[in-house]
């Protein structure tokens, strides 16, 4: 990672731009403040340096511009660049917020390779702004057994909780980079566009939590500038922007993207929005993910990523596809969280898949109960531990189908809960009993109020191994109960060691899982 200096630092984050509307900046004592001005000469990168969805050849790397520009990525084996091969990317405009993505193709597997990204001015040829620097590990080829380390979590920036200088800001980030993993899955909650955020709140103990605060991020967001401002808000942070420089990202979203516990065709009632269509907001929000992540901006966001031989990632979408909260008593097939295609798609390449391990990030939990008021549920589960109902029955296909074809390895990885967790599910314990058992793993908040713990649903038989929830709801992030998972697989055993972690990196528990034999 290059160390960027003061002056650096200043550009990079807290320029004028998406999300820091006038170039202002408020919050606590010392924060520094964007400067008015806009140079007449060489383009600016803003947001600094993003690399996401890395495979064996390939990777995407992203960047932010203050004006337009055709950006440029140069890439090499080598830290200092020498030899590097340039690779021509996209010109940032406005109709993308000045952000661009470009997907390195070729690469050779299971290295560590670093990239630098410039903008070229359009109205200059040959000037370009200042490089900034990054790096990432590709994954091993598909016959080469190596040590995978991975960290997840989810929820960043919630219930109020902002970047505070005071609390060292985003500091989670700093703690998953010192675990050098190989890449970063984040659960959902990407962001929080429903949660504003205030100068001060004022925390149990009588001390005041002072945010930075952007306009973007003093009202729920619902123009498309007001959900890019989400995204931007968060790369204000020194540590997430050190961490995204050097781990690559897997993202999936949830509902905070675009308000809480939405679902397709939702109209709200809530006086705090005027669009009330939240397939509107949801578009507006969709369009600012793609923007401001390093995903790919076609296709689904349901996908599967290989890490050779040991380890396969599929990455679920449990929110495009979900069906009204309501009771989740109901016996209609048609009707769920992942729809059709994606159910399908699920249980096929899980079918197809001959990886060790077969690492399911669902962004809500399987057998935890999450109510959405009175009468309605958020998600799987909905406390009745009797036969699979509602949107139980899907997972209950999906299980069924894994089971009769020999699937094993199954580990499931999540979030949302805002708190950490491993559960051990057993169809000798279920309602159900056609499945192989399997672990489900919670961890997060990342930066955001910590909740629970939430009751568990006995259809599948779970059982709670291990509990970290905080003594009272929105206990805020300087009181502790932020969290992150790591995942370990021994390049030699096959076997995948899990640590839940707290901020600061302590393994608060953890697990070996023996290799599974077919």
């Amino acid at each position: 990672m290059t160390q960027l200096d003061r002056r650096t630092l200043l550009r990079a984050g807290l320029v004028a731009g998406a999300g820091v509307a006038g170039g202002a900046v408020l919050g606590a004592p010392g924060a520094l403040a964007a400067p008015a001005w806009r140079p007449a000469g060489r383009p600016l990168l803003t947001h600094g340096v993003q690399s996401g969805d890395v495979t064996a050849d390939s990777a995407l790397v992203w960047t932010r511009a203050d004006r337009p520009g055709r950006m440029l990525v140069e890439l090499s084996r080598r830290p200092d660049l020498r030899g590097a091969r340039v690779v021509r990317g996209p010109v940032l405009d406005p109709g993308g917020d000045f952000t661009g993505r470009v997907r390195l193709r070729g690469l050779p597997a299971g290295e560590r390779l670093h990239y630098r990204v410039r903008v070229e001015s359009l109205d200059r040829p040959g000037l370009c702004s200042e490089p900034l620097a990054g790096s990432f590990a590709t994954a091993p080829g598909r016959h080469k057994r190596r040590d995978v380390r991975f960290v997840w979590t989810g929820d960043i920036v919630g219930q109020g909780w902002g970047i505070s200088p005071d609390f060292d800001g985003l500091a989670i980030f700093r703690s998953m980079r010192e675990r050098r993993p190989d890449f970063f899955l984040c659960s959902g909650d990407t962001v929080y566009a429903d949660g504003p955020l205030t100068e001060t709140v004022t925390l149990p103990d009588g001390r005041i939590w002072r945010n930075l605060v952007t306009p973007e991020k003093s009202k729920v967001a619902e123009t498309l500038a007001e959900y890019r401002g989400q995204f931007a808000y968060n790369l204000l942070d020194e540590h997430l922007r050190a961490f995204a420089a050097e781990v690559p990202q897997v993202n999936q979203w949830d509902d905070h993207e675009v308000l809480n516990n939405w679902y397709p065709g939702e109209i709200l009632v809530d006086d705090g929005y005027a669009e009330k269509r939240v397939d509107v907001l949801a578009a507006r929000a969709r369009q600012a993910f793609h923007e401001w992540l390093p995903v790919a901006a076609d296709g689904p966001l349901y996908r599967r990523l290989s890490y050779g031989p040991l380890l396969d990632v599929f990455v679920l979408d449990m929110r495009t596809y979900k069906d009204p909260n309501d009771g989740n008593t109901y016996a209609d097939p048609g009707r769920g969280l992942l729809g059709r295609e994606q159910r399908e798609w699920l249980v096929r390449e899980l079918t197809r898949s001959t990886a060790t391990w077969k690492v399911i990030a669902n962004d809500l939990p399987v057998g935890l109960v999450v109510p959405d008021g009175p009468g309605a549920q958020e998600g799987v589960a909905q406390g009745d531990p009797g036969a699979p109902a509602g949107r139980e029955r899907e997972f209950a296909e999906v299980l069924r189908a894994v089971h009769r074809a020999g699937v094993t390895g199954l580990v499931f990885l999540t979030a949302d809960v805002h708190y950490t967790a491993a559960h051990h599910y057993d169809p000798a314990r279920a309602a159900f009993g056609e499945f192989t058992p399997f672990w489900e793993f919670v961890s997060g908040p990342a930066h955001a109020g910590a909740f629970g713990p939430n009751a568990l649903d006995g259809t599948f038989g779970p059982r709670a191994v291990f509990v970290h929830a905080p003594p009272r709801a929105n206990t805020s992030p300087a009181e502790g109960f932020q969290h992150f998972g790591e995942v370990e697989i021994d390049g030699e055993t096959a076997a995948l060691t899990v640590n839940l972690r707290d901020r600061s990196g302590a393994s608060l528990w953890t697990t070996t899982l023996p290799a599974p034999t077919r």
